[in-house]
Parts: C-alpha cells; structure tokens; sequence
C-alpha cells in the first residue's frame, strides 16, 4: 500500500501559525490533499499535547477522524560552539510515554510553553546523546538542513559535516530534511552523505493544500503498519519508495540574493560581488545552492547507488493560480480545485496518477498541460532568494533578468 507521509508541520501554537492548524483541520485536509500519515507537530508544547492525548487514539500511530497520525515535533537550538550555532531538529517519538519523559528532560533545560518550537541553549550533541538514553527509537533529525538561518549546513551558522555538529552521536543519525529549497540531486553531490537517508516534509503553517504535503515521504507499508515501520524505512530506506519536492528553485532561499532590493543572483555572480548586494552595498543572504556548491565534492548529476527516487511536484493550487493569473486563495481558483478533487478524490491522486485524458475532462488545455508538465518534471521556476519564493515562469519567459540587477 502507497503511504504519503508528511511528518514535519506545525500547530496553532507556533508563531507565524495559522489558528487553523488544529487536529481537525489538519485531518480534513490531509485527506483532501491524499496524505496516508501526517505529523503531529509541536508535541512540545503543553497545551497541543493535552489536546493531542485527548483526541488521539492508538498506540505508535494514531488515528483522528480516519487520518492517521504520528508523533513529531521541532525544537530550536542556539548555542555557541566557535561560533553561534542555530540548528532545528526534527524530533520522531513512538509513544506519549516516551513524549512525556523528553519533556521532563527538557524542563530541567528551559520552558516549553511559549512556542511549539521552543528554543534552548544546549548543543546536538548533548540533545541526542540524552534522547537515546530515553529511547533508541526516537528519531532525531536536522530540519529543513539546507536553509541559511537555522540549520545544520546554513550559510549563516551551520556546521560543514555531521560528525562536526553532532559528534560521537552523529551514528543516530540516519536522515536529514532536505528542505524546500535543496532536493536530493543537489545533496547526492556530498559523500557525507551517503548511507543518510534523504526525506522530504512540508513544515507546513497552515492546513490548506498549498502548503500541507507540499513536500512528502511516500512509503509502501502494509496496511496495519506500525510506527517502527516508518522508522525502519527511514533509517534502512527499504520500504522507501520515493520523496515528493517542490523545485528547489521554488523554495525561499535557492539562490543569493537582497530581498529589500528586490536582487538575486547565481553563485558565480555571487563570487563578483564578494557577497555584497550592488544596489545597497549590504550583505546579501546566501542561498542553498551556492552553499552546496561550497561544500559539494562530487560533479552536478552524480547519482549514487541505492539511494531513494524522487519526484518534483508543485501543489495544485499553484498550477491552477498560476493557469488562471489569480491569487492562490482566490473563489475561481478554489472553484477548479473543488471541482477536480470532487472528481479525482485527491489531490496527489490527481498529480501522481490521473490519466491526460481524464484530466482534460475537468480543465482546459493550459492547466492540463501544467499538470502533465509537472508531473514530468518539466516546469521552469524563477529561483527564490533570501525569503522569497519562487514561481512558475512561462515557456517563454527569460530566466536571465532574475539573476542580475
């Protein structure tokens, strides 16, 4: 059975969170967008736990509203270790028992109850080498692990090797979160990484299916399958069939650039300028691309072995703005959307498997052609930089002028 797991979200109690992210809505459009597991989130927080415990049930994975769930959450770490450290983790817990019992741990560190993603001042190291001695199956892993600000390889205080930043723990770690603005070609370029698992999640802020399984796991499991089962495929990639990316190009940070002054650039322009944004004299936000460049050893288009595939996506709800020039959120848009899951059942169902013929029933020839084009891979996307996304370009549209003053 196909899984399509989204295990990085957050809930209403993250800042910058929609008040919408509540077990119920999660549940109503998980189904809508075709996950078969989402994650939790935020079981850090005190009050989304209670909230958690009471509307959940099962044992390792559970089950609201016939959306399955599994228990995940994120924390924030900020440390100095040379230089200043900020590194997310991505936390994986088989049991509230075992949630309980890393809250208690991180009590004696500091509060829990002002973020789902509350910050602390200790190091991977000393986290992971404390979560295994909770529990060998909790799953820690470096979040969105590209990104520059918060990250384990940020331009801004990432580290340039695992064993650098989780030190004689960095055997428990078995995965890494690409994030939206690296897929896992560009990763493929560093030999650090072979034997790590590469996975893919949405670290969603709201419920709707824009953002929720933007990027996702897909798994074939049984279908009574087990939270050690998620783990197992995750830590030995059998089972693992493929991930599903945004373009890297559409994430916030793929390449450098000055948000404020509306530049970006490639790497090599990069290199000219010294890292200085020509238009303010400042420095730019280096971007994913050009950090990978830093630190990759291997030719751009090298593909290991026995890795897990992946496919690049972008959610419907782009494809149909992008075919109509409206607003992601607008009625016409969400009208065509309706329509199709109506029909289809799903959203990835419709992206991943629906045939041409099918699809040109409930749409025009331009958003059939969107929706083959992307399924294929074959859509071109301006490159995002320094928070700011990317988008679908048209055919014919010149790449060249977002990539220079």
């Amino acid at each position: 059975m196909r899984v399509i797991a989204d295990l990085q979200i957050h809930s209403k109690y993250s800042r910058a969170t929609s008040p919408d992210m509540t077990i119920e809505e999660i549940s109503k459009w998980s189904k809508v967008k075709g996950l078969g597991l989402t994650g939790t989130g935020d079981f850090t927080h005190p009050a989304w736990l209670e909230n958690l415990k009471k509307k959940l049930s099962g044992d390792g994975i559970y089950e609201y509203d016939g959306t399955k769930f599994m228990l995940t959450g994120e924390i924030s770490l900020i440390y100095t270790d040379k230089k200043q450290r900020r590194v997310h983790l991505l936390l994986h817990a088989p049991s509230f028992d075992v949630v309980d019992q890393m809250n208690e741990w991180l009590d004696k560190k500091g509060r829990r109850d002002y973020d789902g993603r509350p910050v602390f001042g200790f190091s991977c190291t000393e986290f992971t080498e404390a979560m295994m001695e909770i529990s060998k199956d909790i799953e820690v892993i470096p979040a969105h692990a590209w990104t520059p600000w918060f990250s384990l390889f940020g331009s801004m205080s990432g580290y340039d090797s695992l064993k650098e930043c989780f030190g004689d723990t960095a055997k428990y770690v078995h995965a890494i979160e690409t994030g939206m603005s690296s897929d896992p070609a560009m990763n493929w370029r560093l030999s650090q990484l072979d034997g790590i698992t590469l996975v893919s999640n949405s670290d969603s802020h709201s419920p709707y299916p824009w953002r929720l399984g933007r990027e996702s796991n897909v798994f074939d499991m049984k279908d009574d399958f087990s939270y050690i089962d998620v783990i197992d495929a995750i830590r030995t990639r059998k089972n693992f069939i493929f991930t599903i990316e945004t373009p890297p190009e559409y994430g916030k940070y793929h390449i450098d650039g000055h948000r404020a002054c509306n530049f970006s650039c490639a790497p090599e322009e990069t290199k000219k300028l010294k890292g200085i944004c020509p238009k303010c004299g400042r420095h730019m936000t280096i971007g994913v691309l050009n950090r990978v460049e830093e630190l990759a050893d291997r030719p751009e288009g090298f593909g290991p072995k026995d890795v897990v595939d992946f496919k690049r996506l972008v959610p419907l709800h782009e494809l149909i703005s992008h075919s109509l020039n409206a607003g992601v959120a607008t009625k016409k848009v969400w009208d065509i959307y309706n329509k199709m899951i109506s029909q289809f059942g799903n959203e990835f169902n419709i992206l991943l498997d629906v045939e041409k013929e099918q699809i040109s029933k409930y749409c025009d020839e331009k958003l059939t052609s969107l929706i083959m084009r992307n399924r294929e891979g074959r859509l071109r996307i301006t490159p995002g930089y320094d928070g700011v996304y990317g988008r679908i370009m048209e055919e014919k549209e010149s790449l060249a002028r977002f990539l220079r003053p």
